[in-house]
């Protein structure tokens, strides 16, 4: 029992690096060779690098906040929340895999972006996605790995509620 702890223990922790250290790989990468505002093309027009500073949240709500209020809203508040999720996926010995991932890409994500808000007082964003029916703003690692651990919370919840729905009409 002590080694399966372990063992998911490092499998947390791995994931969280990996989100973590990916997010700020990426960020330091293009700190150092891409231009603000300039318009690189990865994949046609669906893929666009371009660098920019997000002194706000999301799509760069909040960026006109007093400074004081920036840092119990985009400081304080989200490592609080962090460090809660962190709490819940290590003691909450009984999350399905997928739920495991997703928290753990969350936390990631969420720490890369907290450590540009507290290291540049922003955040660095760089990539745009356009597949003409759908586009996003300008968004980071970070932001893929806090989203797509959101549609897998999501995904979960679906899925169980299905199934729950199966059992109680057989």
């Amino acid at each position: 029992m002590k080694r399966q702890k372990i063992i998911r223990s490092l499998i947390i922790a791995a994931i969280i690096l990996f989100a973590a250290g990916g997010d700020r790989l990426s960020k330091h990468a293009v700190r150092q060779k891409v231009e603000y505002g300039a318009q690189i093309s990865v994949i046609g027009n669906c893929v666009t690098l371009t660098k920019v500073e997000n002194t706000g949240a999301f799509l760069g709500m909040g960026r006109s906040i007093p400074r004081p209020l920036y840092r119990l809203l985009m400081i304080i508040l989200p490592l609080a929340v962090t460090a809660y999720a962190l709490f819940y996926l290590v003691k909450k010995e009984t999350l399905s895999r997928l739920t495991l991932l997703a928290i753990s890409l969350i936390i990631g994500g969420g720490l890369g972006n907290i450590y540009d808000r507290i290291r540049y007082g922003s955040v660095t964003d760089f990539l745009y996605f356009d597949f003409i029916l759908f586009h996003t703003g300008i968004v980071n690692m970070a932001d893929i790995f806090v989203t797509a651990g959101f549609f897998m919370i999501l995904c979960g919840f679906c899925t169980d509620q299905r199934k729950a729905l199966r059992e109680r009409n057989p």
